[in-house]
Formats: C-alpha cells, sequence, structure tokens
C-alpha cells in the first residue's frame, strides 16, 4: 500500500511538478490558438503557445497572475490555481473589433484592411477547410464575388467585374502567375495551383496595376501558399496532415499528405496531392437540350463512329487526373532575415476540351477528338525578407524561375490526320520590393523586371502511318515579351479614422515576334512593341463613426498586348480563323468607385459597393483581312480571317451588396449580390454587349455552429441571361445555349441548395460532407461548354499528427 502511494505521489509530481502543459483553445471554435504570448505580472515569466495551442506553465507559482495576449483575441488574465482548476485549459474569447483589422498582402506587405480604399475579399485557411474545393477555380467561386467559367471539368476561368483571363491578375505568394500567351479567351491554367496548399486567398475587386502591372484591369488574385511554421523551442517538431476526399458526381478519389518538419530556425514542408476524376454527372431536373445522347468513339483509322450513351446524363470524355507537388524550405537565422524557397510542380493527364467534342457542323459531330495535353507547371521561388532601419523598414527580394507546358490536339470526325500545337513558356521575374513607416504614415516602394519566352511548334500527324510533318505553329516561335516598371505608393493617415492611400507606377513593355513560318505569306515579318505606360490610383478610407465607414477609390490600369494578341493563329469558333497583328497598342482603364459599410454594435454588418470602369482602345477579336483576303484555308476548312484588335472603347458598371447577420451566439446569416452591366463601343459607333460581364449571381448562407460541430445551409442563384445582353461571340457558340421564343441563344437563370457540414471528431480528426444541388438542377452556368454537376455527396476526412 506504502509503495503505490509513493508511486501515485510521483505520478502526481511529475504531472504537477515538472510539467504543467497547458492548452489554450480559441472561444467557439475550442481550436487550439498558436502564438499566444504567456506572461506573469513582472514578466520574469514569459512564452508563446506552440502550433497545438500549449504552454508550460511549471515556472509559475501558485498564486502568480498569467496573462494570455493575441492579436486577434481579447486579453484574459487568470491565477495559476485556476487554470489547474479548469483542467489545464484556458479558453480565449474572440476579439471581434480585432478581427475587422486582420492584415492583409495588397501592397506586397501587411496593412490593416479598414486602411485600404480597395474592395478586398479574403479567403482564409479555415474558410478552404470547410468549402472543401475540388480545384483553385472552385475557391475561388466559393467566395461569392468571383464568377467561374469552365469549358471542361479540367479547367475554370474566373471573371471578376465584367473582366477575365488576361484582364485579371493571377499571382502566386506575390509572384505574376500570367505569361505572355494567356489569351482573351477564357484561360484554364488557375487549376495548376493545388487548393490544399493555400494558406489564404486574397482577390482584390478592380484594378491592381500599381503594385503588378499590366493585365491587372478587372482584379487581382492573390494565392498565398503555406510556410512552415518554425518550432518554438530548439527541438525538433514533425507535424502532418492527411486528406482523404470522395465525390460521387465525377467520382473524384483525390489523396493528400503534407508533412512539417521544424527546428527554430529551420522549417521544410513538403505536400502532396493526387486527384482522379472520372467523367461528370450532370443533373436530373432540367432542360433537354444539354443532355449527352450521343456521342463519337474515335478509332486512329478515321472510321469515327458516332454511338449512343447509355446515360445520357454523363457527359463522356470529361475525366483526368492531377498530381501537385510542392516542396517549402524556412530559414530565419535572426529576427532580420527570413528566407523562403517554394518548388512546385503540377502535371495533368490528357483532358478533352468538352465543349469542342459536342460541337456540331448540318447536325453532324465537327470533332472526333479534341483534347489539351498535360498541363504542366513547375516554379521555383525563393524570397528573402530583411528588417532594415534607414531607407527601409522592411524589404521582400523576389527571385522566380517558372516552366509553362500545354498543348492543343485536335481531329475532325473522319479525318485521320490529328493536328498538335505545343507550347513553352519560361518566365523569369526580379522584384525587390520596399516599406518604410514615417510617422503614422507608410511608403511602400519597388522595382520590377519580368522576361517570359515562348518556345511553340505545330505538327499534323497521319494516325494511319504513324508519320508527322511540321504545320503552322500557334504562336511565333522564339518570341519574347518584357516588362520593367518602378513604382511607389503612400498611405497617409489622416487620423485614426481616415486614411488617404495614393501611388504612381511606370511600366515599360518590350515584345519581339518573327514571323519566318512557310505556311502563311504575312505582309510583315516581325512585331515590335517598346511602350511605357503610366498609371495611378487614390484613395480614401473613412471611419467617422463606429456605425459607417467610406470607401472611395479613382485608378487606372493597363493592359499591354502580348504574344497572343499579336502572334497567335488558331481556330477562333468554327469557320474562323485568328492571324497575327503586329499593329497594337495598349489597352487602358479608368475605375472609380464608392463602398459603404454599416456595422451595427457587432450584429448586422452590411457593405454596398458601386463602381464604374471605362476601357479605352479594347483589344478585342474582330473581322480582319491578309493579303487583302477575308477568307484563309486553315486546317483544311475555309474560314474567316479575324484578328486582335483596338476596336473602340467599353463601360463596364456594376454594384455588389453583402451582409452578415448575427441571429444568436451560435447561429449567422450572410448574403452576397453581384450584378454587372457592359457594353463595348465599336468602331463604327454602334455598341455590342461586353463579353465576360456574367449575369447576376448571389448566395446566402445560414451557419450554425457550436463546439465540434457546423453546418452550412446555403444556396447559390444565377440570373437570366437573355440574348439582348449576349457578346458577339457568344452568340456565335449557339450549342452552349438555349434558344428563346424568337431562336436566339440566352442563358437561363438557375438555382441550387445546398448543405454542408463539419465536426472535430477529435482534436486530430476532422469529417466534412456536402451535398450540393440538392434538387439535382440541370443547369450550364454563363459561357461555359460543360454542365454543372447534378446532386453531389462529397466526403471528407482529414486526420492531423
Amino acid at each position: 500500500m506504502k509503495n503505490n502511494f509513493t508511486l501515485f505521489f510521483l505520478i502526481v509530481s511529475c504531472t504537477f511538478g515538472f510539467s504543467q502543459n497547458i492548452t489554450v483553445l480559441e472561444e467557439n471554435s475550442l481550436y487550439p490558438v498558436a502564438g499566444v504570448a504567456v506572461y506573469n505580472t513582472n514578466k520574469s515569466y514569459t512564452q508563446v503557445t506552440n502550433f497545438d495551442g500549449v504552454v508550460d506553465i511549471s515556472d509559475v507559482k501558485e498564486n502568480d497572475t498569467l496573462y494570455f495576449q493575441h492579436i486577434s483575441h481579447k486579453t484574459i488574465w487568470l491565477l495559476k490555481n485556476q487554470i489547474i482548476a479548469n483542467n489545464l485549459k484556458v479558453i480565449l474569447p474572440i476579439n471581434a473589433n480585432a478581427l475587422d483589422e486582420i492584415v492583409l498582402s495588397a501592397s506586397k506587405f501587411s496593412q490593416k484592411k479598414k486602411d485600404i480604399p480597395q474592395n478586398i475579399v479574403s479567403i482564409t485557411s479555415s474558410d478552404i477547410s470547410f468549402s472543401n474545393p475540388q480545384t483553385a477555380a472552385d475557391l475561388l467561386e466559393s467566395s461569392g464575388q468571383v464568377y467561374v467559367q469552365k469549358s471542361q471539368l479540367g479547367g475554370g476561368s474566373p471573371m471578376i467585374r465584367g473582366f477575365s483571363t488576361n484582364r485579371l491578375l493571377i499571382a502566386i505568394d506575390g509572384t505574376r502567375f500570367n505569361t505572355a500567351i494567356f489569351r482573351g479567351g477564357n484561360v484554364q491554367n488557375v487549376i495548376s495551383i493545388d487548393p490544399f496548399t493555400i494558406e489564404h486567398t486574397e482577390v482584390i475587386l478592380g484594378p491592381g496595376s500599381i503594385i503588378y502591372g499590366s493585365d491587372a484591369i478587372g482584379g487581382v488574385i492573390n494565392f498565398y501558399t503555406k510556410k512552415p511554421q518554425l518550432s518554438y523551442s530548439d527541438s525538433l517538431e514533425i507535424k502532418g496532415t492527411m486528406v482523404g476526399r470522395y465525390a460521387s458526381a465525377n467520382t473524384e478519389k483525390t489523396g493528400h499528405l503534407d508533412v512539417t518538419i521544424s527546428k527554430k530556425q529551420w522549417g521544410f514542408l513538403s505536400s502532396i496531392t493526387f486527384s482522379d476524376f472520372d467523367d461528370l454527372i450532370m443533373g436530373k431536373n432540367g432542360p433537354d437540350e444539354y443532355l449527352r445522347p450521343q456521342y463519337v468513339r474515335p478509332h486512329s483509322d478515321g472510321n469515327d463512329e458516332v454511338v449512343n450513351n447509355p446515360n445520357p446524363r454523363k457527359q463522356v470524355f470529361t475525366g483526368y487526373s492531377q498530381l501537385n507537388l510542392m516542396q517549402k524550405i524556412r530559414f530565419v537565422p535572426n529576427e532580420k532575415w527570413d528566407f523562403n524557397l517554394g518548388l512546385f510542380y503540377t502535371t495533368t493527364s490528357d483532358f478533352p476540351r468538352y465543349d469542342r467534342l459536342i460541337r456540331k457542323k448540318d447536325e453532324a459531330f465537327r470533332s472526333a477528338e479534341w483534347y489539351y495535353g498535360p498541363q504542366k507547371w513547375m516554379n521555383g521561388n525563393l524570397q528573402i525578407t530583411h528588417a532594415g532601419k534607414t531607407l527601409y523598414d522592411k524589404s521582400l527580394l523576389t527571385l522566380s524561375y517558372q516552366r509553362f507546358n500545354e498543348s492543343r490536339n485536335n481531329r475532325d470526325f473522319g479525318d485521320t490526320f490529328l493536328y498538335e500545337n505545343d507550347e513553352e513558356v519560361h518566365a523569369y521575374t526580379f522584384a525587390w520590393d520596399f516599406t518604410k513607416k514615417i510617422n503614422a504614415n507608410k511608403l511602400f516602394y519597388g522595382v520590377e523586371y519580368i522576361f517570359n519566352k515562348v518556345y511553340s511548334e505545330g505538327k499534323r500527324t497521319n494516325t494511319v502511318t504513324g508519320i508527322s510533318e511540321p504545320q503552322a505553329s500557334r504562336y511565333p516561335d522564339g518570341s519574347y515579351w518584357q516588362s520593367l516598371a518602378a513604382y511607389g505608393s503612400f498611405l497617409l493617415k489622416l487620423s485614426e479614422e481616415a486614411t488617404i492611400q495614393s501611388g504612381l507606377r511606370y511600366n515599360h513593355i518590350i515584345l519581339r515576334a518573327d514571323f519566318n513560318s512557310p505556311f502563311y505569306d504575312f505582309p510583315f515579318s516581325e512585331a515590335k512593341v517598346n511602350t511605357g505606360t503610366l498609371t495611378g490610383n487614390a484613395g480614401l478610407s473613412w471611419q467617422p463613426n463606429n456605425v459607417l465607414g467610406w470607401k472611395i477609390n479613382l485608378s487606372t490600369a493597363f493592359r499591354a498586348p502580348n504574344i497572343d494578341d499579336i502572334g497567335k493563329i488558331f481556330d477562333s469558333e468554327p469557320g474562323a480563323v485568328v492571324v497575327p497583328n503586329p499593329n497594337l497598342k495598349p489597352e487602358h482603364a479608368f475605375n472609380a468607385e464608392v463602398g459603404a459599410t454599416l456595422n451595427f454594435n457587432e450584429k448586422l454588418k452590411i457593405n454596398v459597393t458601386t463602381y464604374l470602369t471605362h476601357l479605352k482602345d479594347a483589344l478585342e477579336r474582330r473581322d480582319f483581312t491578309l493579303n487583302g483576303q477575308t477568307i484563309i484555308d486553315y486546317q483544311g476548312e475555309p474560314s474567316t480571317v479575324q484578328a486582335i484588335q483596338n476596336v473602340g472603347s467599353a463601360n463596364i458598371q456594376g454594384f455588389e451588396v453583402g451582409f452578415e447577420a448575427t441571429l444568436s451566439p451560435t447561429l449567422l446569416f450572410t448574403g452576397q449580390y453581384n450584378v454587372a452591366d457592359g457594353l463595348q463601343k465599336q468602331e463604327d459607333g454602334t455598341k455590342v454587349p461586353v463579353r465576360h460581364v456574367a449575369p447576376a449571381f448571389a448566395n446566402a448562407h445560414l451557419i450554425w455552429k457550436k463546439n465540434n460541430l457546423k453546418l452550412d445551409a446555403f444556396v447559390d442563384y444565377n440570373g437570366t441571361h437573355d440574348f439582348e445582353d449576349m457578346a458577339p461571340s457568344e452568340i456565335a457558340k449557339p450549342y452552349l445555349y438555349l434558344l428563346d421564343k424568337n431562336g436566339n441563344p440566352y442563358a437561363p437563370s438557375w438555382y441550387t441548395l445546398n448543405l454542408t457540414g463539419q465536426y472535430d471528431i477529435t482534436s486530430a480528426l476532422q469529417l466534412t460532407t456536402s451535398i450540393e444541388n440538392i434538387t439535382n438542377q440541370r443547369y450550364r452556368p454563363y459561357s461555359s461548354g460543360i454542365v454543372a454537376p447534378g446532386t453531389n455527396l462529397i466526403v471528407s476526412m482529414q486526420y492531423s499528427f
């Protein structure tokens, strides 16, 4: 008995005398809170909670008071014996006011959101985990303020405020993702970004050319990937996450693993994700015109067959697979230096372009095969942060190399020739950004150099003999695009309630493309661009009281012609071919927007923004002549000649409203509504709708959250896009749309009802389940080639270790 008592005493002594680990948890979610400063009254004891919200208080006296301080939580203090009586748990309340001031990186450095005059959407890691997106395009769509078009399952082209593709700037960790061959048509490259590696995403609604240069007309989408977290001690720490996910609509099978190995100065983060998608099943209730009753079964000898589809809701030839790899290395030798190296590699299988496979001519399928080859992306990105004193408080040096590979392969029905275009882009970035605090004000400035080299090859292969012969390449092989820029931006703090931010950027663009193709007799041998552009912005952010806030912003932006604009050769639509045009100049945008926020004691928040953008010298595809000819032969078919041209101007205006109502401590109601309209004035004075102005779209979420369970019942809505709102390029694709009573194409309205739930089974094991499109609606989003999924059950299990 005595020995047992002694053993019990030793266990208790070890537990309470030598190691007293307490866990700090967030009030509502009960998630661990890392990075909490814990200290006693005289600060003889000072520690910080680790990744699991744990800190050892063995050295603290029983009657000492401990303070718990974190940037997004309220500071509290407790006696040590109170903490022990509460099973070594500390519940930290959320500070709503602090959360309103979450720092963002719209200037490549941290800023308070309330100080930024632009409207910025932030998607956090918890948002990403809960929405559980299949691709980065789906992640953007979940924000409720980005419209996504899909030509095929392996795709997703974002639209913001009537702009898309090469008029939006996509960045990875602040580095430009757009290349010199980003086109005016829908761009699907965003799927190369692995949503499992994204820490958070920021979407700047409206121009961002001051910081990001050419292309940032409609907005900027910046994906910030995870960094290795360092250990708070000298001991080695190993953390990781495993995820498995299944979706019924396309039989998705996804597996993800990431592992972080860290010490106090070093951190290594390795990530791998593999996804396999089968053909997508569309909804049950909707227009029969969207069904896939037949499809082409291709044969290499050209004896292609049209076969009946046993399940017309199955969109045959949409499935594909994808592999994503990421390696991060972080080194922090001292408080002044922070080195971050990121290595990314993504590849897909071949993936069919579904909208081309359903095209018909005279009631017969045009294509036997139309698919993209593996889409590959490799990125090496080194970022060095340094804390200075005199000329800057902090500098960020970025060195990046990216390689993009893509190809297009098509063969007409009954033909034995497969046409292939292969593209490879090498992109180099050098950027050096600085920030300096001057009293209460901040100065941001920097320089940037970007170089893109484009390699392009075309060939035609006889599928019977296997013999290939050269053909016209999509782009002039060996062409290049350069950008040199310097910028400065100043944040003037008028008071605690009001700030003004303004800036200027000078950007110089140099482009060279040689046209030595023997396949076409162009009236020119080369194209050159050597032009400079000055852009600026000025904005006011004003919070006169606790209820009302104002944001007013005026800005200019530009897009310089790239290789795709000047040198592309491709079939844009049935019976049309786009040819090079060396006589292009940059297009410019002038934007004005006013936003207001209303905050009624944190119970009801309303955000309203209205904007107007004027686009001058718009670069658009129009009919053209080549050597005086309006029709030429392209891949064996007479085709109308078209080219990218500076054609008049465009005005786009819109309205955005969002709200967040706290109905109870556990119940939240949110919603978002977006509507835009735009007309483009052509050179002859006529006006036509702007292509990438999406129909009105909205969502509403009823979110219930308590302890370890979170439920979200939500509806997504899309308005009608009438024939009168259709751009000429969309009218030319009637096979994607329904016909109205006058026989004209239009996109009907649609809605979906959805339910998502997330439950923390343990602190390490999390289950997320969604039922999307509960009523099994059959619909096709505006401008999309593929029909959206029907009722879709998604089950995801995540284990953290």
